[in-house]
């Protein structure tokens, strides 16, 4: 926090380069690389500099170590024209005598963990205010969050896991272990590792200035479970800031991360951060090995580590505590009059209709920026991801009344639970990914919307997650400033779970929701505003004024066990089915 207010507060780009010169060499590079792209992200003066895809810049927190032996060897033996890519083995962190390790595709997906690492720079929870206080950021930490540990549950039930175990009982043994497999070019050490069964223990690190006990969490935590139910928190003035049906997620957000717009650090503390931190230094709480944080101290590599979907299973628990306390949303706030949804289907290129189809796909990047050498020339390396056959959503809607708006949205979830029993809608609602959200025009009578899956607002394409700053980059001024802002967003190649070979049976959800009531003033014509439902838009307001996750992020009203009992006209939900195969395409 302090480093980027440094390089907030100098007065000129020409004091930005001092400062960031002197402090380059006397501060931890990872902290120094987040501060100064935090400061540029948000400095006026520097909106025509570049931020880098952090993969560029530091490679070691993606990809295996052994990659950069060969790297060396490649760059300086091959000449540049004759080199080939470098492949990153899909399993090099586990076998598969550990069953967690078959989410690893999810976990320790390059793009993945770009996007986690890119949202936090956007939405930093410490520095000058004005940098931090942005529109809803507080429910954008919650929601974001919210739909990663869905998308993970998806995906474990996939693969034949059931829902991740929250991490609740904080003086227990953590069973799940992680070996990440990582160097750190920088330290010339190796990420630390976590066995099965370890305990958090008090923290005493004077050399990283830490000390903090275990009970610190309780305590935390108790005092946020009691403000939920008082219905309000207590700033540091002791007066009470209402936890209100639209802005209460808002402050409860800011108050678990925390950032600096919680009401009350010093009371309400620091439970999220904290968190990972006990758990980053696991396996040295008191510094006697002089080992380093683990990867769940990082946000460029905390995604990569099991535990990190059991802490925040928990976290986003402590968000559904106060989602439970609010208003159900009776038939009025869900129908949309005169508008009904009369069928929806999926067609994949080639395939059958509503059917996704799933796959591995192998991908180059050049890593040449980042490597601690200077190699004549590009060096790939080669990594196998999960990707999707691009689809369309084909909806048919008709409108009774006259001409009038929508917001399209777009939810997927598995039709069954772990056992394989349908689900209670309570259970379910929690289990709904977004995959879409969009504005309609409606016709008065029959309207068929056409819309492609490349097309979501939760996703940016390949190339803006592992973009190359030296081709289509913008040369300065605005274009610049968006183009950076620009690489948030979840990766497009993760937007579909990947199913299963015998087929994973889903439910797709269709809402047409009123317009008028969704509708935020305000003009975001090329803004970067095809990720905004993680990312929200650079400079602007949320461009929906509902809850996010609406119409999932409450409790169901009276009477509704199911998710059929849910539906109002206005929705309707299609099975389909995601099917997976076990090919792996090469890069053309």
């Amino acid at each position: 926090g302090k480093l980027i207010n440094i390089f907030l507060g100098v007065r000129t780009v020409d004091d930005l380069l001092s400062v960031a010169v002197y402090a380059r060499d006397r501060v931890n590079p990872y902290l120094f690389n987040y501060a100064l792209s935090v400061a540029l992200l948000h400095r006026e003066d520097t909106q025509d500099v570049d931020v880098p895809s952090f993969i560029r810049s530091f490679p070691d927190k993606f990809v295996d170590s052994a990659v950069f032996v060969r790297a060396r060897e490649e760059a300086s033996i091959v000449p540049d024209g004759s080199r080939s890519p470098i492949e990153i083995p899909k399993d090099y962190t586990a076998s598969n005598l550990e069953e967690e390790h078959r989410l690893a595709y999810f976990r320790e997906d390059l793009g993945i963990n770009l996007h986690h690492w890119h949202w936090h720079l956007v939405y930093p929870f410490e520095g000058a205010i004005e940098v931090v206080r942005k529109n809803r950021r507080g429910e954008l930490f919650y929601y974001m969050h919210q739909q990663i540990i869905a998308r993970y549950n998806f995906e474990r039930l996939c693969n034949n896991l059931k829902r991740v175990n929250r991490l609740i009982d904080w003086k227990a043994p953590i069973k799940e272990a992680y070996f990440p497999k990582l160097d750190s070019l920088v330290s010339s050490r190796s990420w630390p590792s976590r066995v099965s069964n370890q305990v958090m223990s008090n923290l005493n690190r004077e050399t990283d200035q830490i000390r903090q006990d275990v009970d610190d969490l309780l305590r935390w935590r108790d005092r946020i479970f009691a403000a939920i139910h008082q219905g309000y928190a207590v700033d540091e003035s002791g007066n009470n800031v209402a936890f209100t049906e639209f802005e209460g997620i808002d402050h409860l957000g800011n108050m678990v991360e925390s950032s600096i717009l919680s009401p009350n650090r010093s009371f309400y503390g620091d439970l999220h951060n904290m968190g990972h931190i006990f758990i980053s230094y696991i396996h040295d709480p008191d510094h006697r090995h002089l080992e380093t944080f683990g990867v769940m101290g990082d946000s460029t590599t905390a995604m990569r580590d099991p535990v990190f979907y059991r802490w925040h299973a928990y976290i986003d628990d402590i968000f559904q505590e106060f989602k439970s306390t609010l208003p159900r949303y009776d038939v009025g706030q869900l129908d949309f009059s005169g508008v009904e949804v009369k069928g929806i289907q999926v067609q994949s290129e080639g395939g059958r209709p509503n059917m996704l189809n799933t796959f591995w796909q192998q991908s180059d990047i050049d890593l040449s920026r980042g490597m601690d050498f200077s190699p004549r020339g590009p060096v790939f390396v080669r990594f196998t991801h999960l990707q999707h056959q691009p689809f369309t959503y084909k909806i048919n809607i008709e409108n009774k009344g006259g001409n009038k708006m929508g917001t399209c949205r777009i939810f997927l979830a598995p039709k069954n639970d772990e056992r394989g029993n349908p689900w209670r809608f309570r259970d379910q609602r929690l289990m709904f990914i977004e995959l879409d959200k969009f504005t309609i025009n409606l016709k008065q009578g029959q309207n068929t919307i056409q819309r492609s899956s490349t097309q979501s607002a939760v996703t940016i394409p390949f190339e803006r997650t592992f973009r190359d700053l030296e081709t289509n980059r913008p040369q300065g001024g605005d274009e610049l400033a968006k183009f950076n802002f620009c690489g948030c967003g979840w990766p497009h190649h993760m937007l579909i779970p990947k199913g299963s070979e015998s087929g994973t049976a889903c439910q797709l959800f269709v809402m047409v929701s009123n317009y008028n009531d969704d509708r935020i003033e305000q003009k975001i014509e090329g803004s970067c505003n095809d990720a905004f439902i993680f990312c929200g838009i650079k400079d602007k307001m949320y461009p929906d004024r509902r809850s996010m996750g609406y119409p999932f992020d409450r409790e169901p009203r009276d009477g509704v066990n199911t998710l059929q009992q849910f539906l109002t006209p206005n929705m309707r939900v299609q099975d389909i089915t995601i099917q997976f195969s076990d090919r792996t395409f090469r890069p053309r």
